[in-house]
């Protein structure tokens, strides 16, 4: 049998050391976490929210658009603000699989309505995602408390 704490501590990221580790490492840790982390949740959900081609595009387009900042051209600076905006976008995209993918596996495991904030989802994307997962445990129980 499977508890709710499965998924956190499977993947064991604090949310604040994932805010840290993106600043440390100029935000190339969110894509480690990801190709780390998306199996785990795959598995755990029963669900497809990415695969390895979708973390390698994140990653190409990191790569390239750190490449092409501060050169000085207008034509590569403008190249480099359209990556940044699809890796942004990548990001928003698996945020929202992986949102959906929570709130089924928590409804239809343990019969919790997993509210997550759509808005925040956009804002935030990977690292709403981390903080739902580390909140899960707290989730189940108030709504032991509430059902009780």
């Amino acid at each position: 049998m499977t508890t709710i704490t499965d998924l956190k501590d499977q993947i064991d990221t604090k949310t604040l050391n994932l805010v840290l580790l993106t600043i440390a490492t100029a935000g190339i840790y969110p894509i480690i976490w990801l190709y780390s982390n998306y199996k785990v949740i795959d598995k755990v959900t029963n669900t497809q929210t990415a695969n390895n081609t979708y973390i390698i595009w994140i990653a190409v387009c990191t790569g390239i658009a750190g490449a092409l900042s501060n050169t000085g051209a207008d034509v590569l600076e403008n190249i480099m603000r359209i990556l940044v905006i699809a890796e942004a976008v990548l990001y928003v995209v698996w945020a929202f699989k992986a949102r959906r993918s929570l709130q089924e596996y928590v409804l239809n495991e343990y019969k919790i309505d997993l509210v997550m904030n759509r808005f925040y989802t956009f804002i935030f994307s990977i690292y709403y995602i981390n903080y739902c997962i580390n909140d899960l445990p707290e989730v189940q129980r108030k709504q032991q408390i509430l059902s009780s």
